[in-house]
């Protein structure tokens, strides 16, 4: 069972990169989000839809961050499925254009390593809800500010 949780934690072994293994794990989501979702994005099924693979990240998240904790220690640098599940917010609701996915993957970054507006308060939650909250409000606030670059209708 172990087994199960270092290869869902750490993304099939994405987590084991030495440095900016989370951005490599959040970029690697953008391509399998662009994958899975082009040509689409328009109907409400789809949106469910990555809605609901998002929260299948975040509940797996949670759940295998708590288990590894206690081999790894508290937020170990190894766990990046918190990285996926905040990109796949980042990107929810949001047309399937590479300019979108980038400037989506550079918004979640920021928000990510920065911590700003609470986002820093959500790491002292306990265990794994710690781990993949922070990420999940980096990817709302990533979000909110790529709808406003999709609704400006710039790119």
């Amino acid at each position: 069972m172990a087994l199960i949780h270092r290869l869902i934690s750490t993304c099939l072994g994405i987590g084991y990169t030495p440095k900016g293994g989370g951005t490599i794990a959040a970029a690697v989501c953008c391509i399998a989000w662009y994958f899975a979702w082009a040509g689409g994005n328009e109907h409400f099924s789809e949106m469910a839809l990555q809605l609901g693979v998002t929260g299948v990240f975040w509940a797996l998240g949670v759940w295998s961050a708590n288990k590894v904790e206690a081999e790894w220690g508290e937020d170990s640098y190894r766990v990046v499925i918190d990285e996926v599940a905040g990109m796949c917010l980042t990107l929810c609701f949001v047309p399937v254009r590479w300019p979108y996915i980038a400037i989506g993957l550079l918004l979640f970054r920021f928000f990510d390593i920065a911590k700003p507006l609470g986002i820093r308060r959500m790491e002292h939650l306990r265990s794994g809800w710690g781990v993949m909250m922070d990420d999940m409000l980096a990817g709302v606030y990533a979000n909110l500010l790529l709808q406003v670059v999709v609704l400006s209708k710039l790119i």
